[in-house]
C-alpha cells in the first residue's frame, strides 16, 4: 500500500499521510495500516470531503475500533460514509488535541460538533475601527476587536457602559462612520466628540480609547487623579454641581475596579457543563456562576457522531476558544482529559482552569440540574421529529396489522451480575413517552448473569399488569438483543395468553432485526427511517437501563455508608433511606431532628452526621 506525504501548515508545520492505491481499499483495512502513535485522523467521503476529525493516543487502536462488530448505530452510520482515512502523527496526545481543534475550525467537518443556538453571556467590545465604538455584545467576532468580560449580569455591564459614556465622548452611532458637515445631536449634548465632522483626530480619540481600556482592565489610578483634579477645579470655580458629578464618577470608577477584582480572583467564579445525547442528537447545558450567583444558563445543540466524552471536550475547547470566558473552576458531567484541557488553556490564554467531575456535594447538585436541563432539551428535540414515514415503513417491513402508535422496549443492565435492572421505555407516535417508563429490579437471577431470565421476569411483570388492569397494549415490543432474548419474551407472552403483540429484537452493532417466529432476519440500510426509529427506541432503552443500574448502585452504596456508622444496622439504614430518600437529604437534618424523626439515639444521630459529613 503506497504512502503519500503532503505538507500542511496548521499552527506549526506537520506531515499528513494518506493512503494512495490503484484499487479501492476498505476503510477497515486502511485503519489497520495506521501507526500505533498519537495523532489526528481525518475521515473522508467518496467526494474527498473531510467529514470527521478525531484525535487519538494510539491511532491504530482508536480508528480500528470504529469497525468492530459491536459498534453502535451512530458509529455504523458514520463509517458507511467513509472512503479514505488520513492521519497526522504528533509528538504526544496534547499536540493531537491542539491540532484536532485547528483542523475542526479549518474544515468544519459535518460529523464533528458544531455549536448552535446557545445564548452566550454579555461582554464589552471595543471595535476595530479608526474611531472605535464601545458597545455591549454577546457575539465574539474575530476581526481584531477587543473584548472585556463576561460580566455578572447585563445590568452590571450596562452600568459600566453608562459610566464609560459619561466619562468619554465616544461615538455610538450604529451605522458605519461617514463624513458629515455637521455632527449629530450627541455631539451637542456632550456625549460624542464628533469624529464624523472632523472635530477630533485619530490620535486624540485614541487617547480616550486607551483610557477606556485601562478602566476595563482595572488600571484606574490615572483616571481617578484626573477626576479628582477636575472636581477640585470645579469646586474652586464654584461649579458645585459639576464637582459633585466628578465626585460621583470617581466613586463609580472605584466600585467598578473593585467589582472586576472580585470577578477575577473570586473562588466563586465557576462554570458547570453537562452533556446528554440521544443518538446523534446532542445538547450541552452550560451554567455560569460569578460572585456566587448564577448569571446565566445556556443550551447548545448539535448533531455529532462522537461519544459524550470526546464531544464534551471538543465543545469546551470551542466555547472557551477566545479566552474571554474562562472561569476559575469548571465542573463537568463526564470524565474528560483534565490534564490536556488544563494545559491547553494555560498555554494558550495563560489561564489556570481547574476541571473536576464531582460525585457529591453542592457542585454535584448544580451539575445534576444542568444535566437534567440538557436531558429535557434533547428529549424535546426527539419529540418534535415527525416519524409518520418511519411508522408507515415499520408496518410494511415488519408485516404489522397497523402502524405501531405505541412501541415498548426492554433492556437489561447489571454490574457483573449485581444490581440487575430491567428498563421498560415507551415511544408514542415515534417519540419518547417518559411518563410511561418503568424500572424493574430483577430478583429471579440472584446474582447470576442471565439476560434471558431477566427479560422473562420483566416482561412477565409488565404484561401481567396490562392484563390485570386492562391497559393499552403496544403495537410493537422491541427487545435489545438477538434470538435468545426475543424467544424469552415471546415465551412469556404466550404463557400469559397474549398473541397479538408483535415482538422483534435489534442486534447491536449489525443492527439486524430478528423476529423469533421463523422469519429470516432483516438487514436494513442504515438510512432507512424505520431502522432509525428502532435504533432510537433501543438506544433510549439502553440509556434508561444504565441510568437505572447507576441509581441502584448508588442506593446500595448509600446503605453501605450508613451501615459503616456504629449503631446503624440494616434495619435502621433501610428506615433512614425510606424516610429521607437520599444521603444528601438525610445530611441536611440537624442531629436533634434526625434523632426525633427517625427514632434513633441522639448520640448515634450525631455520630452519623459527623462521620458522613467529613
Amino acid at each position: 500500500m503506497a504512502k503519500k506525504e503532503t505538507r500542511y501548515t496548521v499552527g506549526s508545520e506537520v506531515e499528513i499521510f494518506s493512503t494512495v492505491v490503484s484499487e479501492p481499499v476498505a476503510p477497515s483495512l486502511q485503519a489497520r495500516e495506521l501507526p500505533d502513535q498519537s495523532g489526528v485522523y481525518l475521515m473522508k467521503d467518496k467526494d474527498g470531503r473531510i467529514i470527521y476529525v478525531g484525535k487519538a493516543k494510539d491511532l491504530r487502536k482508536r480508528v480500528t475500533s470504529y469497525f468492530l462488530a459491536n459498534r453502535g448505530a451512530k458509529t455504523a452510520a458514520l463509517v458507511r460514509k467513509v472512503v479514505t482515512i488520513e492521519y497526522i502523527i504528533t509528538g504526544n496526545e496534547y499536540e493531537a488535541l491542539v491540532l484536532e481543534n485547528n483542523l475542526i475550525k479549518k474544515y468544519s467537518p459535518h460529523y464533528n460538533i458544531s455549536l448552535k443556538d446557545g445564548k452566550s453571556y454579555p461582554v464589552i467590545r471595543i471595535t476595530n475601527e479608526p474611531f472605535p465604538k464601545v458597545i455591549k455584545t454577546r457575539q465574539i467576532v474575530d476581526d481584531g476587536s477587543a473584548y472585556y468580560g463576561p460580566y455578572p449580569s447585563a445590568r452590571t455591564l450596562d452600568r459600566y457602559l453608562d459610566l464609560v459614556y459619561k466619562l468619554f465622548p465616544l461615538r455610538s452611532c450604529s451605522i458605519p462612520l461617514r463624513k458629515r458637515e455637521k455632527p449629530c445631536l450627541y455631539y451637542h449634548i456632550g456625549l460624542c466628540s464628533g469624529p464624523c465632522a472632523g472635530l477630533i483626530g485619530k490620535e486624540e480619540y485614541g487617547e480616550y480609547i486607551d483610557a477606556v481600556r485601562d478602566l476595563l482592565e482595572g488600571k484606574v489610578d490615572g483616571l481617578l487623579n484626573r477626576l479628582h483634579e477636575e472636581m477640585l477645579k470645579a469646586s474652586r470655580e464654584l461649579r458645585f454641581e459639576e464637582a459633585a458629578t466628578k465626585r460621583d464618577q470617581a466613586e463609580a470608577v472605584k466600585m467598578m475596579a473593585t467589582d472586576q477584582q472580585v470577578q477575577e480572583f473570586s473562588e466563586e467564579n465557576r462554570d458547570y457543563a453537562a452533556i446528554e445525547m440521544r443518538g446523534p442528537l446532542c445538547t450541552i447545558s452550560l451554567m455560569q456562576m460569578r460572585e456566587g450567583q448564577v448569571i446565566g444558563r445556556a443550551l447548545y445543540r448539535a448533531e455529532t457522531f462522537g461519544d459524550e466524552t470526546e464531544t464534551l471536550l471538543a465543545f469546551l475547547i470551542q466555547y472557551y476558544a477566545d479566552g474571554m470566558k474562562l472561569p476559575r473552576y469548571l465542573y463537568v458531567s463526564h470524565e474528560i482529559e483534565v490534564d490536556l484541557i488544563g494545559r491547553y488553556f494555560l498555554e494558550h490564554f495563560g489561564g489556570t482552569l481547574e476541571v473536576s467531575l464531582p460525585i457529591e456535594g453542592r457542585h454535584y447538585r448544580i451539575l445534576r440540574m444542568a444535566r437534567e436541563n440538557a436531558a429535557r432539551d434533547v428529549e424535546k428535540r426527539l419529540k418534535n421529529k415527525d416519524n409518520t414515514q418511519a411508522l408507515h415503513l415499520l408496518k410494511e417491513l415488519l408485516d404489522l396489522e397497523s402502524e405501531p402508535v405505541l412501541i415498548e422496549g426492554f433492556d437489561v443492565s447489571h454490574l457483573q451480575g449485581r444490581h440487575t435492572v430491567a428498563s421498560l421505555i415507551s415511544f408514542r407516535n415515534g417519540n419518547p413517552d417518559k411518563p410511561n417508563y418503568r424500572r424493574y429490579n430483577i430478583k429471579s437471577v440472584e446474582g447470576r448473569i442471565d439476560d434471558y431470565d431477566s427479560i422473562r421476569e420483566a416482561v412477565a411483570r409488565r404484561y401481567q399488569k396490562i392484563l390485570n388492569e386492562n391497559l393499552e397494549r403496544p403495537g410493537l415490543l422491541l427487545i435489545d438483543g438477538g434470538h435468545g432474548q426475543v424467544g424469552a419474551a415471546r415465551e412469556v407472552l404466550e404463557d400469559l395468553g397474549i398473541f397479538d403483540i408483535p415482538v422483534v429484537g435489534l442486534v447491536e452493532g449489525s443492527e439486524t432485526v430478528v423476529f423469533g417466529d421463523g422469519r429470516a432476519d432483516l438487514d436494513l440500510d442504515h438510512d432507512n427511517e424505520a431502522l432509525r426509529l428502532l435504533i432510537a427506541v433501543r438506544d433510549e432503552c439502553h440509556r434508561f437501563a444504565h441510568a437505572s443500574n447507576r441509581a441502584a448502585r448508588s442506593r446500595s452504596a448509600s446503605f453501605q455508608l450508613l451501615q459503616s456508622v456504629d449503631g446503624i444496622g440494616k434495619k435502621r439504614s433501610e428506615a433512614l433511606m425510606a424516610r429521607y430518600g437520599s444521603l444528601e437529604a438525610l445530611l441536611k437534618q440537624e442531629p436533634e431532628d434526625l434523632a426525633k424523626d427517625a427514632g434513633i439515639p441522639l448520640a448515634v444521630a450525631r455520630r452519623l452526621v459527623r462521620q458522613l459529613s467529613l
